[in-house]
């Protein structure tokens, strides 16, 4: 147990595989499936949100159903790379519902967002009512999708023991 962390063993895993397949599974199927009791299953669950395995729940929803189809993807490059600079795009992207995913990355752009629109009209409307007014912008590049292939949060659990 390094820095008060559980460790996980087999059904912690298998508990947490079956949650992200199905939030919404009843504890005591959950307790089935793992053959533990209900009470057993549900101070596990517990332990694990509060170590922080678990974030939450969500529900996914249909984009194309709610006007938000249009998938872009885009490369920020920042004017300056100091603290400052990094620190005030951040706080900024944290306000915007527009924009699902901001990652830093290394290589030749700053941050990878990813956002979702009606469509290319609405994705315009952002660029220029919010994205170009992020601090620090020098660059933008956009990838419009095309096709969402594969769309998923799920994580391998296979090598987490």
């Amino acid at each position: 147990m390094a820095g008060g962390e559980i460790t996980l063993d087999r059904i912690d895993v298998k508990i947490l595989d079956l949650l992200q397949k199905d939030g919404r599974i009843p504890n005591t199927k959950l307790a089935e499936e793992v053959s533990l009791s209900p009470t057993a299953v549900l101070a596990r669950v517990q332990r694990l949100t509060r170590e922080g395995y678990i974030l939450g729940y969500e529900a996914r929803l249909n984009p194309d159903k709610l006007k938000a189809g249009f998938l872009v993807f885009v490369e920020v490059l920042l004017d300056r790379t100091t603290h400052n600079v990094f620190e005030e795009f951040k706080l900024a992207v944290q306000d915007r519902q527009e924009i699902m995913e901001c990652h830093m990355m290394a290589g030749g752009f700053d941050y990878l967002l990813k956002t979702r629109h009606e469509d290319m009209a609405g994705y315009r409307a952002f660029a220029g009512r919010v994205l170009w007014q992020l601090p620090g912008i020098r660059e933008t590049r956009t990838y419009a999708v095309m096709e969402e292939v594969k769309s998923s949060m799920w994580l391998d659990l296979t090598y987490a023991v």
